[in-house]
């Protein structure tokens, strides 16, 4: 059943298609109220783009953060009965069309009550109400709702947090006589009704109305409202709220191209105060540690002790706030399959040893920085470390060994900190006593405790699990995962190119060439910098040819940049080069050098990382990007974001998926550079999460760059904030079915120009020891060349050749 004046339609919004979070929390809510709105409003048909003039772009348009809007329909994202949809009304209305009426009407009257004063309103209900008024353009109502959504958010997280330790205040597990169901689950019983009846006072209506489907949740933990509220404040001329907003979302979300952009545009704006940029998700022991370190690095060490100690405690809160939140409901991974449901203390246990696992990694959590993806490794020994050593710089040596004892709860056998201990015994007397924190003694206690229940399961439930501490015991992991890890360590091994491979590769096949970074001087895995590819004169006549990418080439012709506005870009291929050399626009030799230069670079990559294995063109691109003038002070994106060539890169799950539109057959990735004379443009590598930098590479003439497509070399630019930047752009496929095919037409047109001439052009640049035609993919039939009457002025046969003359960009 669907209630017509309230349900939302699949597909355009106001011209623009609904795709993101008013699609999910419409699904989660429509589950629930039969997409009856917590507000009283309905559906809308404004566009997300309301954000129109100087101020910040709506969240409709997404950079490399959170994806943009998802459809309406979520299935299964509650686990409710929906009633059953009634067909289009024909008159008379039939009985059961007149229930679902009735129906209706009942769930808006239940909806309109939710909103009553005393009432904890289901924040996914309201965040759904709040994206509907935004479309809208009902920015003062889109503000209040989304306000009431994250006041309900953390309302709802305060009351399970107080009834849970409520409860384990007045309903503790104690021991007895009696059988052991009767001693274990009996104040399990308890503890469950007390706090259905804490959470019933506290929470109205009942506590299930405010399960909200994961993506829901999703989107709140990853700040997502914030997107939202800081253009309704911006249309409402709340400068100050618009830009706590904007801030508070960027934060959590850095490589948000987008909001970049807003935050730029809110620092030129006049009436902005500074201290608006604040986050107002702030968690206080980051800031509290963030200054601590600064300190102890300035060797500042009074003030050290007590940012590190503020931060320590406010941490180890933290992390019971986090743990009190994991004894929610029962999350099934796999909700949507239909399987047999375990038993009783197949359930009890399973829904226990997820449990645990959220507590284990409750440690990442406060440990995880907002806006990165991977944690700080060993957090809270970290703490314990630095105080240790602070404490002995200002005298206090009792505290320090107290530190120390601490930390050899984490690591005993570290053998600098027990040299330490034994300096701070020799200090203090033999006879002082020292010992750890009772507070981080309970702290590994428990943690030990739960990793053993934990390993068990591993070890006979078929649980899996990832420890997220280093200081785990050796002897608490099970023997069998300890040979799985030694086994995938050796497969690691075995797939990974070092520097002994080398010896197995053969020569390059050009003289003169060196290579001058290889995979471990790069930190990674099959990366290579070669130098002295081309000459400096090669670079001149290949720079000649760029300027003809700008004047006429393949589609950008110096428009502004698909990754940023801050530059503008410039493309050629290799068919569009010798069209223009057949036009007379530019020289045949330098369109040939392309050709030879190309070629050469292939041969290169080809005999070191593939040796005896034919690598074929998938694409070749001439590139430029130049910085836009008076556009770059407080520039902060990158002139390409971070990316694989091959696979979807996702930072937050650690993966990169190997689907469309991902050119999932690209195998290895190639740039030769052409000039040094500009500000930026580096490229650089990381790790899967996007943020930590492995390895960088400075532009200069002559100097390739290779590796491989995969996931292991996820990838970047740094913004080219002056001067024109340019390169040839290579990528390579072991798939001949995947080749090149603008390349064989262009071959041929050097090959109808060489028959045409006594002698063959372009002798002068030997220097590339490539020739003109490669054998990487088969011929394909010949077509003549047009009359010269007939042929039309460079770029105007874009729309005969769509597919050959729109290039991909760089990567």
């Amino acid at each position: 059943m669907k209630c017509p004046s309230v349900t939302p339609r699949r597909g355009l919004v106001g011209g623009v298609r609904v795709t993101h979070a008013e699609g999910r929390v419409r699904a989660g809510a429509a589950a629930r109220t039969g997409a009856t709105s917590a507000s009283g409003s309905g559906s809308s048909t404004g566009s997300p783009r309301g954000a129109a003039g100087p101020g910040p772009s709506p969240p409709a348009h997404r950079g490399p953060g959170p994806a943009p809007p998802r459809g309406w329909a979520e299935p299964g994202a509650r686990q409710h009965a929906r009633p059953a949809r009634t067909p289009s009304p024909l008159p008379p209305p039939s009985p059961a069309g007149a229930m679902a009426s009735l129906l209706c009407l009942s769930l808006l009257a239940a909806a309109a009550a939710a909103t009553s004063p005393g009432r904890l309103v289901p924040f996914d209900l309201l965040y759904a109400d709040g994206v509907r008024a935004y479309l809208a353009r009902d920015w003062a109502r889109a503000a209040e709702l989304l306000q009431r959504a994250l006041h309900s958010y953390s309302g709802l997280r305060a009351a399970r947090r107080a009834c849970r330790a409520a409860c384990a205040r007045q309903e503790p597990f104690a021991g007895g006589p009696g059988r052991w169901e009767a001693a274990l689950l009996g104040p399990v019983l308890q503890r469950a009704g007390c706090l259905q009846r804490c959470l019933g006072r506290r929470l109205r209506p009942a506590p299930s109305a405010h399960r909200a489907s994961r993506a829901v949740r999703r989107d709140f933990q990853r700040r997502e409202p914030y997107n939202y509220l800081q253009v309704a404040f911006f249309q409402l001329k709340k400068l100050d709220q618009a830009v706590s907003a904007a801030h508070t979302f960027f934060v959590a979300n850095p490589q948000h191209l987008q909001m970049r952009e807003d935050i730029e545009k809110y620092r030129r704006m006049s009436g902005v105060k500074s201290d608006s940029f604040q986050d107002l998700e702030a968690t206080p022991h980051w800031e509290a540690y963030e200054t601590g370190v600064q300190h102890y690095d300035a060797d500042e060490y009074l003030q050290a002790v007590a940012r590190l100690e503020e931060s320590l405690s406010e941490a180890l809160s933290a992390l019971e706030e986090c743990r009190a939140l994991c004894e929610g409901p029962w999350e099934d991974e796999d909700e949507e399959e239909e399987k047999m449901q375990p038993g009783l203390y197949e359930a009890i246990a399973a829904h226990y040893i997820q449990v645990l696992k959220c507590r284990q990694q409750c440690v990442l959590e406060i440990a995880t920085k907002p806006g990165r993806i991977s944690a700080t490794e060993d957090f809270i020994p970290s703490h314990l470390d630095l105080l240790q050593f602070a404490y002995s710089q200002v005298g206090n040596q009792t505290l320090a060994a107290e530190c120390a004892a601490s930390y050899l709860l984490f690591y005993p056998t570290d053998e600098p900190m027990l040299e330490k201990m034994k300096e701070y015994h020799r200090e203090l007397g033999e006879d002082t006593a020292v010992t750890a924190r009772q507070s981080i003694q309970l702290y590994v206690q428990r943690s030990l405790m739960e990793k053993k229940l934990i390993y068990y399961a591993v070890d006979h439930l078929g649980e899996t699990f990832n420890d997220p501490d280093l200081w785990t015991p050796d002897e608490l992991i099970p023997e069998n995962l300890k040979q799985k890890h030694r086994e995938d360590q050796e497969k690691q091994k075995r797939e990974t190119l070092d520097v002994e491979e080398w010896e197995k590769r053969g020569p390059l096949p050009f003289e003169g060439i060196v290579v001058t970074m290889d995979s471990q001087q790069m930190n990674g895995t099959q990366r290579v910098v070669f130098d002295r590819v081309l000459t400096e004169s090669e670079c001149k006549d290949l720079l000649r040819l760029t300027k003809a990418a700008g004047e006429a080439g393949d589609g950008y012709r110096a428009r502004r940049s698909p990754h940023t506005p801050h530059e503008r870009f410039e493309g050629l291929t290799v068919l569009k080069a010798m069209q223009l050399a057949q036009n007379g626009d530019v020289e045949w030799r330098d369109a040939k050098l392309l050709l030879q230069a190309s070629e050469k670079s292939r041969k290169i990559i080809e005999s070191y990382f593939t040796p005896g294995k034919k690598l074929h063109f998938s694409f070749t691109h001439l590139v430029c990007r130049r910085a836009v003038d008076g556009e770059q002070e407080g520039r902060m994106d990158l002139s390409h974001p971070v990316h694989a060539d091959n696979c979807l890169l996702d930072p937050e799950g650690q993966e990169c998926w190997k689907e469309p539109p991902a050119y999932v057959y690209r195998d290895y990735s190639g740039i030769l550079y052409l000039n040094d004379d500009f500000q930026g443009g580096g490229l650089f590598f990381t790790e899967m999460d996007t943020v930590t930098v492995t390895a960088e590479v400075r532009p200069k003439c002559g100097r390739l760059v290779a590796f491989s497509s995969g996931k292991e070399n996820p990838h970047g630019v740094w913004a080219v904030s002056s001067g024109r930047r340019c390169a040839i752009a290579l990528w390579y496929t072991h798939s001949q079915e995947h080749a090149e095919q603008d390349r064989v037409k262009a071959e041929e047109l050097m090959e109808q120009r060489a028959a045409g001439q006594d002698q063959p052009d372009g002798d002068g640049h030997q220097g590339t020891n490539g020739r003109s035609r490669s054998s990487s993919v088969p011929r394909a039939p010949s077509r003549a060349s047009k009359p010269a009457e007939q042929r039309q002025k460079p770029g105007l046969d874009r729309e005969q050749h769509p597919r050959v003359l729109r290039a991909r960009d760089e990567f």
